[in-house]
This record gives structure tokens, sequence and C-alpha cells, in this order.
């Protein structure tokens, strides 16, 4: 397995805008440290370890106070990683878990009484899981009644296969990175459109996340013009997150220029209120 590399900055720029009182970050990821959280045997990948320390002072250089911290691959099943960093956020960090479809009743309950807020499945080639969309459904009825939500991360040309099956869910469902679709395709590419007719279903959130995924160039404005647009869309139901530390990704993105671009994605005062407070406090219950 190749040696891990570096895939944040570590002094990122400041942020040409002034975030809200209460502003979240939906999606972030810890690594390690290795000594202190082992990294799962059959992973795919082995990142560089980025720890909850690295992570609060990222949020208080960007100005934000409140996030969402999601389990990755690298430590499979064992959340603790993501449990330690909830434990020493004090109420302003939750988590999203990853578990089996066949995740236990029991077991679902303590990850919700931890600080856990939904659970999410991979439908990506580099984080093959074997797991069907119909299974993960099946569970959806488990979380709903714990107040949990399915947060799922796919291809973006799955989004026509598992839109049917995804709103069948019985409850909240979060889409990664906007599908992860082409941003040079436009706000008429086809993954896209597909898009827009999930979040159709008003069970449907996505996260405007990824804006330097879809798009490789900063400043990202292929990218940004799909966010917006989806903003502008579904205003109640988008979520921003910087994806740090950014693993598996084709360059080192500047999180201050992230950030700096949540300005063209919400260009108004009511818009960036509910996009980084008023929808992430709504559905996570901070």
């Amino acid at each position: 397995m190749p040696s891990p590399q570096l895939t944040y900055t570590l002094h990122p720029s400041r942020p040409a805008i002034q975030l809200p009182v209460n502003a979240c970050d939906s999606h972030v990821h810890v690594f390690g440290p290795q000594s202190t959280f082992p990294f799962a045997a059959n992973r795919s990948f082995t990142p560089a370890d980025a720890s909850k320390e690295q992570l609060f002072a990222l949020h208080k250089h960007l100005g934000i106070t409140r996030c969402v911290i999601v389990q990755s691959a690298c430590h499979g099943f064992d959340n603790t990683v993501v449990a330690d960093a909830i434990a020493a956020g004090q109420g302003n960090y939750l988590g999203i878990a990853l578990v089996p479809p066949t995740v236990s009743v029991q077991d679902l309950k303590q990850l919700a009484d931890t600080g856990f807020r939904g659970i999410r499945f991979n439908f990506m080639r580099h984080l093959d899981t074997g797991v069907t969309i119909e299974d993960v459904v099946a569970l959806t009825p488990r979380l709903a009644d714990l107040g949990m939500h399915l947060q799922v991360h796919f291809e973006s040309r799955l989004v026509h296969a598992l839109a049917p099956v995804l709103q069948q869910a019985a409850c909240d469902v979060v889409v990664d990175h906007m599908g992860r679709v082409d941003a040079s395709q436009g706000i008429q590419g086809e993954d896209f459109q597909g898009l827009l007719r999930l979040l159709e279903s008003p069970k449907l959130f996505v996260k405007v996340s990824g804006i330097d995924r879809v798009d490789p160039h900063a400043p990202y404005l292929q990218g940004v013009e799909l966010a917006r647009t989806l903003v502008q869309h579904f205003p109640d139901r988008c979520l921003w997150g910087s994806d740090w530390p950014h693993p598996n990704h084709t360059h080192i993105p500047d999180d201050g220029v992230l950030v700096s671009q949540i300005a063209a994605i919400a260009p108004t005062d009511t818009a960036l209120q509910r996009l980084l407070v008023t929808n992430p406090e709504r559905l996570y219950r901070f």
C-alpha cells in the first residue's frame, strides 16, 4: 500500500467572508493518530494522520463553531475515533457512523446516544462494500425510530438507478458532495438533472460540499454554479461541508478558498443563514 500523503494544507488562507454565529461544517473526517486509533486492516487507502486537535484549530481559524464528523472507511466499522472527537467537542461536534446493514437496534441506539445523527453508506468503486441500495433502505425504519438519517455517497452515474429506491426511505436521506457530478457538464448535465429530480422528494437533503471535487480548478467556479443552483432550488435542504482533510483527492485545496466561495453559493444573508445554521441545526439537532 502506498505511503500516506498529506491531502490538506497546514496553512490555509483566511476566508474573505465572515460566517454567521453557529456556522456548521457538515462534512469532515478525522484520521488517527494511528498510535491511538488504528486503521482497519482491510482498508483501501491509508491517509496521513488528521487529528481532532488539527480539526478544532482549523475551525477556529475559519470561524466555524459547529461540525459533523463523518466516519471514514479507513477506520472501518470502529467508530471510536469519531466518538472521541464528539466527546471533545462538548456538544458542538456530532457524527455520522459506518455500520454493516445488519447492525442491531441496540448498536444503533448506542451510536445515537453517543452523538451520531446518521449512518453513511458508500457506492463508490474505490470503496466497494458489496452492499446493495435495497439493503440500505431496508435499514431506514430502524433509523427513523431513533431520529437518525441515512447518508449516501455515490458515483454520479448511479443517481438514476438509486433515486427510485432512495425515495422509498423511511427517514431523511443526505446526498454527499452534490452527487459527485461532473461540473464541466453544467446545470443541464444528465447526472445533475437526475440529482435535481431526486431532490424533489421532501426527505432528501444534499451537501453542497466538494466544489473542488466536481471541478478540479480553483476557484472552482463551475462547482460554485452547481452548488448555488441547489441552494436556490432547495433552500431548506442544503448543507455545506469542507470535506477536510480531503481524502482521495486530485489536489490539495485551500480551505480558506472553499469557505470564501460560500458567499457565491449562498449570496444573501437569508440563504447563508439557512445553509450554515438553520438547516444543520434542524437536521442534526445541535
